[in-house]
């Protein structure tokens, strides 16, 4: 057995450490006790680490993916890792909700705190993990497109790789109308325009409308729409102008909000591209009941 890990001891692990274990032809065992022997770990931590998401197997022919079955066999050449945080382990996720379901591709409500995709160190608090649970493991899940950990919202799905494919088309053709709710600090002026600012050294537009400023909290309401499709863009481009989102954790300054970030994807509509009907999704006060719902 040739192992590796981030430089911890196994007699006092840490609450977050990695563990990398080659399998070896006299390595006997399943891959729940192999790993739990390396870290220090009860086979009932690693049980549930694997039920999560945090463990991985990379066949010696290649392909890695995530392991769940604490009884799997690991051959000679197999490579176990073990991503354990205890934190993130014993959180309990906000649950998301399904709005409508075309079979080759759904629409979700995505609530705060609750992550689009898992890391190594688990999936139990991401969209896509309640997703296959959801439909009991029989559809592929497969995100279209992105929304911040932090924000509340709707997302697109794919099932298939042809709705992947057909899906991630219309958003490169900017034909699936996306809009945003946001709340910012201060009064953008002027009331209704576009943010033309480059972002990591490519171009980027937003367009925005003032829809209502709050003098006594010296904020705004807008609505956002996106013509292109950078990192945290709305984030990053709000704070540049000097009206960082509010409750937002890592631009802007004064903008703190305890009831967490407030950016809200409220609206969603295309034309299927299989039915070619139109489909138009819009959130309505739900979204203040599942923004009290956060993830760790």
């Amino acid at each position: 057995m040739n192992i590796s890990d981030n430089g911890q001891g196994a007699a006092h692990p840490p609450a977050a450490f990695s563990v990398r274990i080659t399998i070896a032809p006299e390595d006997v065992g399943t891959a729940c006790e192999l790993l739990a022997e390396r870290a220090g770990l009860a086979k009932s931590r690693v049980k549930d680490a694997m039920c999560k998401g945090a463990v991985w197997l990379t066949g010696k022919r290649g392909g890695r993916k995530r392991l769940r079955k604490a009884t799997a066999q690991p051959g000679p050449g197999d490579v176990l890792e073990l991503h354990y945080d205890a934190r993130l382990l014993s959180v309990k996720p906000p649950v998301a909700r399904c709005l409508h379901d075309a079979g080759q591709y759904s629409v979700w409500m995505k609530p705060a705190g609750l992550l689009a995709q898992g890391t190594d160190y688990g999936d139990h608090c991401s969209l896509v993990r309640q997703v296959e649970v959801h439909f009991r493991l029989k559809r592929p899940v497969l995100p279209v497109h992105r929304l911040d950990r932090e924000a509340v919202g709707l997302m697109i799905l794919a099932h298939t790789k042809a709705a992947a494919a057909k899906l991630s088309k219309l958003l490169q053709d900017n034909v699936i109308d996306k809009q945003y709710r946001v709340t910012v600090l201060g009064c953008p002026s002027p009331e209704q325009g576009g943010i033309e600012l480059p972002l990591d050294s490519k171009p980027a537009t937003t367009r925005y409308t003032l829809i209502a400023y709050d003098p006594a909290t010296d904020s705004s309401v807008v609505e956002v729409t996106l013509q292109t499709g950078r990192l945290h863009q709305i984030r990053r481009h709000f704070a540049m102008l000097g009206h960082p989102v509010l409750g937002d954790p890592k631009y802007g300054v004064g903008n703190k909000n305890s009831t967490g970030m407030e950016l809200v994807a409220h609206r969603i509509a295309f034309r299927c591209p299989f039915t070619r009907k139109e489909l138009r999704i819009s959130l309505d006060e739900q979204v203040d009941d599942q923004k009290q719902m956060r993830c760790g």
